[in-house]
């Protein structure tokens, strides 16, 4: 069995890799990635199960305030008066919808179009929206613009501690995780961009942790 001193991101990264958890999943896990849906979907998903956040998707696309294209969708969102009864089966209802509606507004505010929020937006913008944390930011930032950032969660989290890591604030987790050897990580995915790679190496995580493996199959 690995001593814990011997376990580092891109040994975890690898483990989970041989496991082929996302056989079934998007490319970049989440799904339709580089989308305004992307923005919706991160603070639906707040503090509750994916079947209710894609039923409160498929609510939102029936009545084409989502539809397939992103800037379409940024302004219909944006003049929105409520989205409750849209979103309900996401829980928390009343604070999403005004938390997705308030973000709208302020992205056609500070950046006019999705393509330059997702061009100009940093981190720290998100953070001081109503609503968005740093798992929320993450998530928009990684799967809607594409960067180069990694989701860290409270699956994450119970991971590395089972693992004999004991790290509580998000920082340091997502900084370990995304410690990873630039030479060693292209020879594990030689044609996947750093931004896919984290995507998935989160969805990885989720995935392990939605499964009955015990996480001490990843030490042996």
């Amino acid at each position: 069995m690995i001593a814990t001193k011997d376990i580092d991101s891109l040994y975890l990264l690898t483990r989970l890799k041989a496991l082929d958890l996302l056989k079934d999943s998007p490319q970049w896990w989440w799904p339709n990635v580089l989308s305004f849906e992307v923005v919706v979907s991160a603070i639906l998903t707040q503090n509750t199960k994916w079947k209710g956040v894609q039923t409160s998707l498929e609510n939102l696309k029936r009545t084409h305030l989502l539809t397939q294209d992103s800037e379409e969708s940024l302004y219909n969102i944006h003049k929105a008066s409520s989205l409750e009864s849209y979103i309900a089966p996401s829980g928390l209802y009343r604070k999403k919808s005004v938390c997705i509606i308030s973000l709208a507004r302020a992205i056609v505010r500070d950046f006019g179009s999705f393509t330059c929020f997702v061009d100009e937006v940093s981190r720290e913008w998100l953070l001081q929206q109503k609503g968005i944390g740093n798992e929320s930011a993450d998530a928009i930032l990684n799967y809607a613009c594409g960067r180069e950032i990694m989701v860290v969660d409270s699956y994450t989290a119970k991971l590395l501690n089972a693992l004999g890591y004991e790290m509580t604030v998000y920082e340091d987790i997502q900084q370990w995780c995304m410690d990873l050897p630039h030479k060693k990580l292209t020879i594990l995915y030689p044609d996947m961009p750093l931004s896919q790679i984290f995507a998935r190496y989160h969805g990885k995580i989720v995935e392990f942790s939605k499964t009955k493996y015990a996480p001490q199959i990843l030490l042996t």
